[in-house]
C-alpha cells in the first residue's frame, strides 16, 4: 500500500497533496488553480451538503468558469457513501468529468475523497469550516462501516482554502478543529510508547511536524475563539500539517492514537450520537493526555475557550457511553499499541479517568 513502511524494508513512499493555496476571495480565482487539472476543459463534480448548497456554493460555482455537476451528501456514513455511489455511477457514464470538488466540511470532504478514490479522478479539496484534519490529508472516515477508523485513500492534487468562508464558518466546526489538532499530543505520545514498547516504526520528522502544529493551536487558542483573522489562518495551517504529516509517515499514527480510538468507539457503539469528531476526539485528548501524564488541563482549558465541549452533557454524551467507549477504545484497533492497550483500564478504572479529567 502507497506510503506504508513495512518491517524490514527501507522503503517508505510519502503521498503528499499537490498544491496548497490558502488566502482570502482566493475562490474567486478558482477557475485559475483548477484549469490545470482540466487540460481538456471538461467540467467538475462537486460534493457539498445539503446546507451549504442553499447557502454558499454560490460563491464557488459562480466562480467555476465551467460545467460542473452538484451531488448533495447527508452524512459521512456506508450507506450514504453506497447511496452516492449508486447515483454516481449514472452521472460519471453520461458525463465523464475528471474532478471531484470536496466543498465544505468533513463529511464533504472525505465523501469526495473516498468518490474520487474509488473511480481513480482528481481530488480537490475546498474546505469551508477548519473541522477536521482531513482537508490535506489521504485519510477519510466513514461512519458504519464495521470498522470505525480512516480509510487510505490519495491526497488531493490541490487544496483551496479561502480565509474569507473559513473565518464566517459556525464556531462549533472551529472548535472541532481545535480538538482535532491538540489531539496530536497524545497520537505522537501514543506513538512514542509504540516504539518503546513494540518496537514500532516511528517517524520522528512526521511526529514533530505534528506536534509543532499542536503547539501553535495551543499557544494561539484565544485569537481562534475571537475569531482572530492570523489566529484562525493558524489553525487552518495547523490542520493543513497535520495531514501533511500523515503522508510522510505512510499512516495516521501522528495524527490519530487513543484520544481518536475513544472518538471511534463512540461512532461504532453509539452510532446515533450527534457529537462532532473533534468534540468526541478532543474528550478524548483531555483523557488520554491525562494518562500519559501531559498537561490535560491546558488542552482542556484551550478546549473550553474556544466553545468545544469538555464534558459528556456538553457533548450530547451520557455517562454510560463515556465509560464503555474508554473501555471497549483498544479494541477499536487492537494492532494499534497505545495507552489503553498498555493500561486495559475496566470499567471502574475508566470511570476514574474520566472523573480525574472533569470529562464526568
Amino acid at each position: 500500500m502507497a506510503g506504508d513502511q513495512s518491517r524490514g524494508s527501507n522503503t517508505h513512499v510519502m503521498d503528499l497533496p499537490g498544491r496548497v493555496v490558502v488566502g482570502k476571495g482566493v475562490v474567486r480565482s478558482i477557475s485559475k488553480y483548477l484549469d490545470p487539472l482540466l487540460p481538456d476543459g471538461d467540467g467538475v463534480y462537486v460534493v457539498t451538503g445539503p446546507k451549504l448548497r442553499e447557502t454558499i456554493l454560490n460563491r464557488l460555482t459562480e466562480n467555476l468558469g465551467m460545467d460542473y455537476k452538484v451531488l448533495v451528501v447527508r452524512h459521512s456514513s456506508k450507506e450514504e457513501y453506497e447511496s452516492l455511489l449508486t447515483s454516481f455511477q449514472g452521472i460519471h457514464a453520461s458525463l465523464e468529468y475528471p474532478v471531484v470538488i470536496g466543498f465544505g466540511g468533513g463529511k464533504s470532504i472525505d465523501m469526495a475523497k473516498l468518490l474520487a478514490y474509488r473511480y481513480g479522478l482528481t481530488f480537490v479539496s475546498i474546505p469551508t469550516a477548519p473541522s477536521h484534519d482531513g482537508i490535506a490529508s489521504q485519510f477519510a472516515s466513514l461512519r458504519g462501516a464495521n470498522k470505525a477508523f480512516s480509510v487510505k485513500t490519495l491526497p488531493p492534487k490541490l487544496v483551496v482554502v479561502d480565509i474569507d468562508l473559513i473565518i464566517d464558518a459556525p464556531m462549533r466546526l472551529i472548535a472541532s478543529g481545535v480538538g482535532d489538532v491538540l489531539a496530536k499530543f497524545t497520537a505522537v505520545a501514543d506513538w512514542q510508547l509504540a516504539r518503546d514498547e513494540v518496537g514500532e516504526y516511528y517517524g520522528e520528522y512526521s511526529a514533530n511536524l505534528a506536534l509543532m502544529s499542536a503547539k501553535l493551536v495551543l499557544d494561539n487558542y484565544e485569537g481562534i475563539a475571537s475569531r482572530d483573522e492570523d489566529s484562525i489562518r493558524t489553525l487552518v495551517e495547523a490542520l493543513i500539517s497535520t495531514g501533511v504529516a500523515a503522508g510522510i509517515a505512510g499512516s495516521s499514527r501522528p495524527c490519530s492514537g487513543s484520544e481518536h480510538l475513544f472518538s471511534h468507539a463512540i461512532d461504532l457503539l453509539y452510532p446515533e450520537n450527534v457529537a462532532y469528531h473533534g468534540e468526541k476526539v478532543g474528550l478524548g485528548t483531555i483523557m488520554m493526555a491525562y494518562l500519559h501524564g501531559l498537561d490535560w488541563e491546558g488542552i482542556r482549558e484551550a478546549i473550553m475557550a474556544v466553545g468545544g465541549p469538555v464534558d459528556y452533557r456538553s457533548a450530547n454524551l451520557t455517562r454510560d457511553m463515556v465509560i464503555t467507549a474508554i473501555v471497549e477504545a483498544r479494541k477499536v484497533r487492537p494492532e494499534r499499541y497505545t495507552i489503553l492497550h498498555k493500561l486495559m483500564p475496566d470499567r471502574r478504572a475508566a470511570e476514574k479517568i474520566a472523573r480525574e479529567t472533569k470529562v464526568l
